[in-house]
């Protein structure tokens, strides 16, 4: 039984003091790169990736108050750091044509597959569960992004080089 004792009391102290740590926050909001620089982002789609993708896939996250609370906090900023190499909508118009094209094809995949947004996000944010017409609605945008992609450009420039050796 002491041995419990000073395994949660070695717990608790190492709980009080992780709270010293900050992870950076995704408050930057910059909008220099805006998917809507290049593209009409309609009202309805706004709105739903205000809803549903922005937290993670953009440069400014709505933080709930237990993310201060640490090692919670942590695991958010490597979730939103994760969510923003995938695809950052903020910065979406700095892409090459490629990588855009390439993103608008995951996103379909992702909200297809209904793999977007995460079940570990709309357990918390359940307004962020999209319903079937707002999924309907973001797949009609990103494949109206496709078409104009391949409308303005040549068909070569839309695949992402690959490195060799």
């Amino acid at each position: 039984m002491r041995i419990i004792k000073r395994i949660l009391v070695f717990l608790l102290i190492l709980f009080v003091l992780i709270q010293i740590y900050r992870s950076p926050k995704n408050l930057s909001g910059d909008t220099t790169h805006d998917i809507s620089k290049s593209y009409v982002v309609p009202a309805d789609v706004h709105t739903i990736l205000s809803k549903a993708c922005y937290d993670c896939h953009s440069n400014k996250t709505r933080y709930p108050w237990y993310a201060g609370v640490q090692p919670v906090g942590i695991w958010l900023a490597r979730h939103i750091k994760d969510g923003k190499s995938e695809v950052n909508f903020n910065e979406f118009s700095s892409y090459r044509v490629a990588k855009q094209y390439r993103k608008m094809e995951e996103c379909i995949e992702q909200v297809k597959k209904e793999r977007m947004p995460l079940s570990s996000y709309t357990i918390i944010h359940t307004d962020s569960k999209l319903t079937d017409t707002e999924r309907a609605t973001l797949l009609s945008w990103f494949e109206s992004i496709r078409d104009t992609l391949k409308a303005r450009y040549p068909a070569d420039s839309l695949i992402v080089k690959r490195k060799t050796g």
